[in-house]
């Protein structure tokens, strides 16, 4: 564990999973050519799905998006890193965050916090090549720069990728997510996609990041105004959709994580399996920069 291990290789396009993901489902999104598997929701410091789903795999990087600093000690988290990278080496990012204060009554200095939680991470043999910052605004972009290889963008827009960009400089990997939805109806897409953003327009630091990017009181009310929603989540046909997971290409990003929303007891795999083909990802990956 003493080598500095290469450079992680995300592949252009991974997919960002809510709940627990089956293993048959992963080797299914691996033979697709997606790159990355993100693992949103970790509630466990021990990081036992990751690992289940890197046995059931060959190639696949799995990433957490993220485990919470609050919630998950450090010193098991990294216990946890070395276990599985010792078994699976340059398959497994470490994502972390501070997550919302909303949902943590321990929020206070984040930004401290992540330092401190970084500096047990590096104490417990996490290599900064491994693990990634979850990070909307300037500050915290400049301390994914500094002291991880990896920035991890969620709810934002391809503006917002190319200001990133412009932060990390050429060095660290940005890999932002993108929530899609396979629907060409307008009103269909926003039934399907309207609790989702309702649900993090409750929340502060995703709110005070759009106002950064521009928008406004009223793009925040009754649930997002069609101005929002068209920025957030990318709905229409595959053309359309891979589109849009190009803009976040074109503006600097290396990888881009795909969350397609659904209707709620419907199978995503279908969705996957069409972006796949839109994208190009069949052929390594290259034409989804094209």
């Amino acid at each position: 564990m003493d080598e500095i291990p290469r450079k992680i290789d995300l592949g252009a396009v991974g997919v960002w999973r809510h709940g627990r993901t089956e293993p048959g489902l992963a080797a299914e999104l691996e033979r697709l050519g997606y790159g990355t598997l993100w693992l949103g929701g970790v509630n466990d410091p021990d990081l036992t799905e990751a690992e289940q789903l890197l046995d059931a795999t060959e190639n696949l990087v799995v990433a957490t998006g993220i485990v919470n600093i609050w919630s998950h000690p450090a010193e098991r988290v990294a216990r946890s890193y070395r276990r599985i990278a010792e078994r699976h080496p340059d398959r497994f990012l470490l994502g972390i965050g501070a997550g919302h204060p909303e949902a943590t009554k321990e929020f206070v200095r984040p930004y401290e916090a992540l330092n401190d939680y970084l500096d047990v991470l590096d104490a417990g043999g996490v290599p900064v090549a491994r693990r990634a910052l979850a990070a909307l605004g300037p500050r915290v972009l400049r301390l994914a720069r500094d002291r991880t290889a990896a920035a991890h963008p969620y709810l934002v827009t391809a503006e917002h990728t190319r200001g990133a960009r412009d932060i990390l400089g050429a060095g660290p990997l940005l890999a932002p997510e993108q929530k899609v939805v396979l629907e060409t109806d307008p009103a269909k897409a926003r039934a399907i996609g309207d609790a989702t953003l309702g649900f993090y327009l409750g929340l502060a630091n995703y709110v005070g990041n759009l106002r950064r990017l521009g928008f406004d009181d009223a793009d925040f009310a009754d649930g997002g105004s069609d101005r929002l929603f068209d920025a957030l989540i990318v709905h229409g046909d595959t053309a359309r959709v891979a589109k849009g997971v190009r803009a976040h290409l074109e503006a600097g990003a290396d990888h881009v994580a795909l969350q397609v929303l659904h209707p709620d007891g419907t199978d995503p795999l279908p969705a996957y399996r069409a972006l796949a083909g839109a994208l190009g990802l069949g052929l390594g990956g290259s034409e989804a920069r094209e």
